[in-house]
This record gives C-alpha cells, structure tokens and sequence, in this order.
C-alpha cells in the first residue's frame, strides 16, 4: 500500500504498536499534528491529549497519549510517549476516580501553587483517559 507507513509506539510499559497505518493525528507541545506517508523528517515533544491511528486497513483506534517524543526519520514514524493507552484499555472508573479526588484537592484554597499545578495535572490527565475512552468531554483531537 503506497499510502501507509511504519508506524512503532513505544511506551515506558513496552511496545504498543508495531505495523502499518495510513496516518497518526496526535497533540505535540506546539499543537497538533498529522503524520502521513512520506511525511518529511521531523521531531518533536508530544503533548497531552488523544490520538488517533488510522490503521493500514483505514479502521480508526484512539489513545490517550501523554508527553514523550514524536519522531519521523526517513520515512519511519516512532511515537515515544510517557503514557499510551488504546481506548479500549482504558479504566473508566479508575480515571473517574482520579477525576474525582483531583478536583476536590483543587477545592482547597490553601492549596500552594506547586500542589495546585500537580492537582490540574493529574485532573487534566484524567479528563484525557475520559475522553479517548469515549466518557466525558472530549480533551483531544477534534
């Protein structure tokens, strides 16, 4: 197929994926990006949000990606994010959970400005596991 590349995401949990897609669509810290078959080499750090891998045979699957790096080398795509995990694996009810418990601590007032910050991390984490599982507002890719 003339319009699929390689395409290999490697998590800090392993080798996530490994093949052929026709595109991957994911948030870099200056915005978003799509990557396509002959895409020119670039590099950059990823951001936080969902993205979404069109798979050699056009069926789409999404993931929540947080942080890494995006790589494009000679035709070859590797995704290095922090945290990767397909839609499917996500657990609802634990990011519900961390939701939940980030924004009650964003409830104290007298929370310091580096606790508040690690609070509005992990709530936003939270809300981009949601939203790549198809629960909640969608913190991704439109």
């Amino acid at each position: 197929m003339a319009n699929t590349y390689h395409l290999q995401i490697v998590s800090l949990d392993g080798l996530e994926y490994d093949g052929e897609v026709q595109k991957i669509l994911l948030r870099t810290i200056d915005g978003d990006v799509e990557i396509l078959a002959r895409h020119t080499d670039y590099c950059t750090a990823i951001g936080m949000g969902t993205a979404r891998v069109t798979m050699g045979d056009g069926q789409e699957r999404k993931a929540a990606c947080i942080g890494g790096m995006l790589s494009v080398m000679h035709g070859e795509v590797r995704v290095l994010p922090t945290t990767w995990e397909w839609s499917e694996d996500i657990d609802i009810e634990r990011a519900k959970e961390a939701k939940a418990k980030a924004e009650e601590r964003l409830k104290d007032h007298m929370l310091d400005k580096e606790a508040r910050i690690r609070a509005e991390a992990k709530l936003y984490r939270a809300l981009v596991r949601l939203g790549s599982a198809g629960h909640g507002q969608d913190h991704h890719l439109q």
